[in-house]
């Protein structure tokens, strides 16, 4: 017999089959009858039908009717009419007996639709689930903001440099941390650096497996300032909508160049230099996640990812919290997303 508990889980499992890279959330959906699953389905991407009208037709096509069935569902149904109908209207269509959703749906359109299922009769219940909201975490966040969800890579020696004295950095960090960059770059929706990085490193800021080939799936590419790149570039040579296309944006300004990002439906921007940008994502205080990438060299000279943005005291400084540390071959990756950690209290448990 599959239980609530497990048919989300089951729920959540066929989510994480939908790319993370779109404009909309990745989302799973499970059809229950008397303790059996009769339907199934994902959301594949923008444009696609919805979990909830996959899992529905599933059922269908198996010889089963989604009339007195239970819905069990990673995020509540929509109610707005936007590229595909509102989940809310298929649903009390159907006849579908009882939803259950684990994470309340914070999109401005979109939101509401527990209360309007209630309203005509359906069984609503909110069961929330860690996993579920992790599935949803960096789109919620953008939907919530107003603007994509902003993690900046760092590549950096032990003692904080990104480039020596010279302007040679190819390569601060290894082979494994820079597979992991690629792996990185495959699961965004845009990358994004200055002139002067492209003039500098002529990067193609392509997503590549460990192989060398493109990725299936290539990061919208972003060039900030204003210097005319040459079409000789790099960055304009994978120029097709399949491998990212590339595109310049003739600001200096941060919070510009997301307003445009979130125009364009991008939810996750990488940040991956230089130092300039960084520093103005940090100024702007955009930040909500660092990948830093250690390697265990000092080199005693050289630009640092970081300069000042105007914190003037250690009370004023942006916090973060460690969410992850792994050993990439001889480097050390350091995930760690905003939000202040209780430095004191911890010492004090020490």
């Amino acid at each position: 017999m599959v239980t609530t508990a497990a048919a989300l889980e089951r729920a959540i499992h066929l989510a994480k089959k939908a790319t993370d890279t779109g404009p909309n959330p990745r989302v799973g959906a499970v059809l229950l009858r008397d303790g059996q699953i009769i339907g199934e389905g994902w959301h594949r991407g923008a444009g696609t039908p919805h979990a909830e009208w996959v899992a529905i037709e599933d059922a269908k096509a198996r010889g089963n009717s989604p009339k007195g069935a239970t819905l069990v569902v990673t995020l509540e149904p929509c109610k707005h009419d936007g590229r595909t109908p509102p989940c809310t209207d298929l649903i009390i269509a159907s006849g579908i007996h009882e939803v259950v959703y684990a994470c309340t749906d914070s999109g401005q359109q979109s939101s509401g639709g527990a209360e309007i299922l209630k309203a005509n009769g359906v069984k609503v219940e909110h069961f929330p689930s860690a996993e579920a909201a992790e599935l949803i975490r960096i789109w919620n966040a953008a939907i919530t903001n107003g603007r994509p969800y902003v993690t900046v890579k760092i590549a950096a020696s032990l003692d904080g440099r990104v480039a020596a004295a010279d302007g040679t950095s190819q390569w601060i960090t290894g082979p494994e941390s820079r597979d992991h960059a690629h792996l990185v770059r495959s699961q965004v929706g845009a990358i994004a650096v200055t002139t002067g990085t492209v003039f500098a490193d002529d990067p193609a800021l392509t997503a590549r497996t460990s192989n060398g080939n493109l990725a299936a799936t290539q990061p919208f590419r972003v060039i900030v300032g204003r210097r005319p790149i040459p079409e000789t570039a790099k960055i304009w040579q994978s120029g097709t909508a399949a491998q990212g296309l590339a595109v310049q944006f003739q600001t200096h300004n941060i919070e510009k160049v997301l307003a445009e990002l979130e125009k364009r439906e991008v939810r996750h921007v990488l940040i991956e230099g230089g130092p300039a940008l960084i520093t103005a994502c940090f100024k702007a205080n955009v930040v909500d996640e660092i990948h830093a990438y250690l390697a265990p060299v000092v080199i005693g000279n050289g630009p640092t990812a970081v300069s000042d943005y105007g914190a003037r005291t250690l009370s004023a400084a942006q916090r973060f919290t460690t969410q992850k540390v792994v050993q990439l071959g001889q480097d050390v990756l350091l995930i760690a997303r905003k939000g202040a950690a209780d430095f004191g209290a911890a010492s004090q448990s020490l």
